[in-house]
């Protein structure tokens, strides 16, 4: 039997002791998250997916939204107390985050970036977030992954 590889996400939600599971499914390259979701029968609504963004003053950001929805940057600045922010292009992302895309969450980043966790989490009692590598998925409350990312929550979505 082959031992599973643990993800820094998935290492740090057990040093916190925070409540999670694990999903392993098949995957070998990038797919979105929604198309991710249906493969599995899961709801897209309930899967988030990070997007990294960087403020005018030069600092970056981990924005997680409804795998449905599309962020609204203005929100978004608002949030970080930004004047505006951008998406970072996705060759950016490895070395920012340690994580490629399609594998990245904000659980477990090479630095500990601000995490802005979009409100409609709330309304669910467990969200699906990636677990750090292709073909990984995390089931957790938002409430524990506030605590394992230091998050805040905020509107983020365009309406």
């Amino acid at each position: 039997m082959s031992k599973i590889q643990k993800t820094n996400a998935m290492r740090i939600l057990e040093q916190k002791e925070l409540p999670h599971t694990v999903n392993f499914y098949e995957c070998s390259e990038f797919t979105d998250a929604i198309q991710i979701a249906q493969m599995l029968g899961q709801d897209p609504a309930r899967t988030f997916k990070t997007l990294m963004c960087a403020g005018k003053s030069g600092a970056f950001y981990a924005f997680v939204i409804q795998s449905t929805a599309e962020t609204d940057l203005k929100k978004a600045a608002a949030a970080a107390g930004e004047k505006s922010v951008r998406l970072l292009p996705v060759k950016e992302i490895q070395a920012v985050t340690g994580y490629i895309r399609g594998g990245c969450t904000a659980i477990g980043m090479k630095k500990d970036y601000p995490v802005f966790l979009d409100e409609t989490a709330l309304n669910y009692d467990e969200i699906i977030v990636s677990g750090g590598r292709l073909g990984t998925q995390i089931f957790l409350s938002p409430d524990a992954f506030l605590r394992a990312t230091d998050g805040k929550t905020a509107d983020l979505q365009m309406d």
